[in-house]
This record gives structure tokens, sequence and C-alpha cells, in this order.
């Protein structure tokens, strides 16, 4: 048997847990979300996809359930494209249903099947009215089970449309659990919403409508909410000024390209709420001032203007996190070309390893310091699997920190750090940024956190 290649480089460690809340269309209505689920579901062997939910949103309330067809759709292509996807990682085979519900692994491709009993309805209805003892959906029972699994994971709910189902299993809970019971349950989740779409498109300004106002005002200390108005709509840009790429090497390739359909638009715009919790080495999910591939986010004022959570939706936030997004979504795109590849061929590039002062993995490298001191970052030992040559580059996220470091050799394997007399209790991101020259020159980074005592 081939060894196994690990995703982004990974050792033997569990996915993320995620949830997506999907309000997939026909193409004609709105084709973004088939493009969005094509584009995970190339990424199977780095979530742990607990539960695949069609509900409401901006296209549909209610929600038709003939819709539930297109993602079904998509899960065939998967079926179809998957045992060539293995060969990326060298999966020779599934492990039974029963072993895939258990704790998945990085770099493990899951079944079809697994897939298909993963999917589901949720809400049907929208809005903060449709919660309550007639909303409860196979969608809500499943987060309810999900969230009480002896598992101490998180669980990322990504609401491409919706997340109507998530505030009816809380709602739920309510109703049979003590106060400190509900914190533990709700203590579980994270959810990053694409705008607020637990509505139509018509009601779309009345924040007060949707169930997303009430989690947060509610749970506002208990329950970690990205409210993304800004990247999404960079990605929807950004995938229009590269459509030809899309065109020429996605639509058409494998049984999952078949299933990508032109935008109309805009391109893959739920497409940040995963990105944001991809495990490539680039933020840690729980901190969601780390930028990475869904950008940049702060606590405060949402556009509600009356309840917090994360956000990027004012300045100059936002056009911190577009220009983030910007920066990135080449490599974004060329990753995902590269794994399509994958599935049409059975065969092409995979991502650089970095490791950084011996340390392997994804998790950021925690580094204690003084100030003078000299702190050598030693990626030399990074490699590609593929014997492709590589490309450091060095950087520092300036939004953390307040204070510019000098980095020395920044386009090296090893690069030098001197902590100024002014860091004196201050905390400082640097970013190894690695690609490799093959095909589409595909990228892997760790993020180094210098903690400077006072």
């Amino acid at each position: 048997m081939m060894p196994v290649k690990k995703c982004w480089g990974e050792e033997a460690i569990l996915k993320p847990r995620l949830v997506v809340c999907t309000d997939i269309a026909p193409a004609h209505i709105e084709p973004d979300d088939m493009e969005s689920m094509i584009h995970l579901l190339a990424y199977a062997d780095c979530f742990e996809i607990e539960a695949l939910i069609t509900s409401v949103g901006w296209n549909c309330d209610p929600y038709p359930a003939e819709w539930h067809q297109y993602l079904t759709r998509a899960i065939e292509a998967y079926r179809k494209d998957v045992k060539n996807l293995r060969a990326r990682s060298g999966q020779k085979e599934f492990q039974s249903i029963e072993i895939e519900n258990g704790k998945q692994k990085m770099g493990y491709w899951p079944s079809a099947d697994y897939l298909t009993q993963r999917a589901m309805m949720g809400s049907i209805n929208g809005g903060i009215r449709a919660i309550g003892k007639d909303n409860d959906s196979p969608g809500s029972e499943m987060l309810i089970r999900l969230a009480d699994e002896a598992d101490s994971r998180p669980i990322y709910v990504a609401a491409w449309g919706g997340a109507n189902t998530l505030a009816q299993a809380i709602w739920r809970v309510k109703q049979s659990r003590s106060d400190e019971e509900v914190r533990k349950f709700i203590n579980k989740f994270r959810i990053y919403t694409i705008t607020d779409q637990d509505m139509d498109y018509n009601h779309r300004m009345n924040r007060a409508y949707s169930s997303h106002m009430w989690l947060r005002k509610e749970f506002s200390n208990e329950l970690q909410f990205v409210w993304d108005e800004g990247t999404w709509q960079e990605q929807c840009e950004l995938g229009k000024r590269a459509w030809l790429q899309h065109k020429e090497r996605i639509q058409g390739h494998g049984a999952m390209g078949s299933e990508y359909p032109t935008y109309k638009w805009g391109v893959e715009g739920d497409t940040p709420s995963f990105l944001y919790l991809i495990p490539n080495g680039l933020n840690d999910p729980e901190d969601p001032t780390q930028a990475g591939w869904a950008g940049y986010h702060e606590r405060g004022i949402s556009p509600d203007s009356s309840t917090t959570a994360w956000n990027s939706w004012q300045e100059p936030v936002r056009s911190i996190s577009i220009a983030y997004k910007q920066r990135f979504y080449p490599d974004e795109l060329n990753d995902l070309i590269a794994r399509i590849e994958w599935a049409e061929k059975r065969e092409g590039n995979i991502n650089p390893i970095v490791i950084v002062n011996g340390q392997t993995g994804l998790k950021p490298i925690y580094i204690q310091a003084h100030v003078n001191d000299i702190i050598q970052l030693n990626a030399s030992q990074s490699y590609d699997p593929d014997k492709e040559n590589l490309s450091f580059c060095w950087w520092q996220q300036p939004e953390i920190g307040s204070l510019q470091l000098t980095i020395e050799g920044p386009q090296q394997p090893t690069a030098t750090v001197t902590i100024p007399p002014s860091a004196n209790g201050k905390v400082f991101h640097i970013i190894c940024e690695v690609h490799d020259d093959g095909p589409y020159q595909l990228v892997a980074y760790r993020r180094i956190i210098i903690s400077v005592a006072e």
C-alpha cells in the first residue's frame, strides 16, 4: 500500500467538525451554492462533514423540498470522482459506515454513502417567528445529537442560507434542559453566516425578522458568531474576474466539474464560510483576528446596529479583510483547480509540507521571548512530497501587535526576528508561506505567535 500523504502535511490528527446549512437551488435560480458545494466536496479529506442541511434562504421561504435533489446530485458526482481523489492521499478503500460515523482523521476521504446519510432537510420556513414547537426537522435533531456526542471538538456551522435550523435546535434544548446545560450545549457551536439569509430576499433588511438576531442577543457570550458582510461579496467578484479559469479548468472536468454551474450573480459566494475553517496552517478558526482565506474579522457592532458579532463590515476592517481575500485568492483558486485535476485524472500536484523549528503539523507555533532577543525561524526542513523546489516568504500580520518587526531573510528558508525594547508585553504573528514550483504553484503555511514578556 502506498504511504498516506496527509492533507496540508498534517500528521494523524482529527478533522475539524463542519455542518453546512445551504439553500442550494436550480442553477437558473441561484448557482453559487452548487459551486460552493463542489468546492467543499473537493476538500472532503480536510473536514469531518457532520451534516449537509438544505434549508431556507434568500432564494426561497419556504424552501422547496424538491430542491434537495441538487445536493444529492453533488454527492453523486463526488461518488464518481472520489476513487480518483483517494489516490491523492494513498487511500485504497473506505472504512465501514460505522467507523466513518466516528471521528475521522485528516487525509481520509469519506464514502458517498456516508455523505448521503448526513444529507437532510432543515428548517423550511425562515425568521424568528418560525422558531418553536412546529419547526423541528431532521437537521435540528441532528445538531442536537452532534452536540451531545462525547467529542470535545467544536462544531462549526457554515450558513450558506439561514441558520434557522441551529436556532431551532437551541430553542428545543432550552425547553428541557437547565440554563447551565443549555450554555454547555451552545458552547459546542461556532457559526459563520454569509450575510443574513434567514428570510427571503425581500425581507433582507429587516434584521429583527431573523433568528440570527435572537442568537446574537441571547447568546452573545456563549456563541462565537461571525457575520460576513464584505468577504463573501469579494469572493463573488474575484470569481467573476477569474471566470475563464473556472470555465477552462473546473467546468466539465470529472463528474464534479460537470456539475459546476456557470455563475449568475457571483461565483461561490458561500465559500468563505468553510475557507475560514480550512486547515492549511494559516489561521486558527478559534481566533477570528487571525487573517486567512476567509479574510479578517474583529468583534464589534453588527450591521443591525444593536448586537455584537465578529464581522468586517465597517472601515477600516472591511478594507483589511478584502485586501487579504485579494491576496490569498489566486492560491485558493489554484488549489481547487489542482484538486479537480486529481478528481478527473487520478494524479496531480499536492501541497508542500511546512516544518518550522523542527515542528511539524498545522497548529500555530508559540514562542516566549524577551526584549532584545534574536529569534531564528528555521523552515529549511520543509519539503515537497513531489520533490519540487520551494520558495519562502516570511511576513507579519500587522493587525496583531501594533508594532512592525523587522524580518531578516524574508525570502529565505531561515529568517531572523529581533525583538525591540518597545515590544514589552506585546504579541506578534509571523507567517511562513511556502510555494512549490509545480503545476499551479501550490501553497502551505505556518503561523508563529511570539509573546514578549513584560
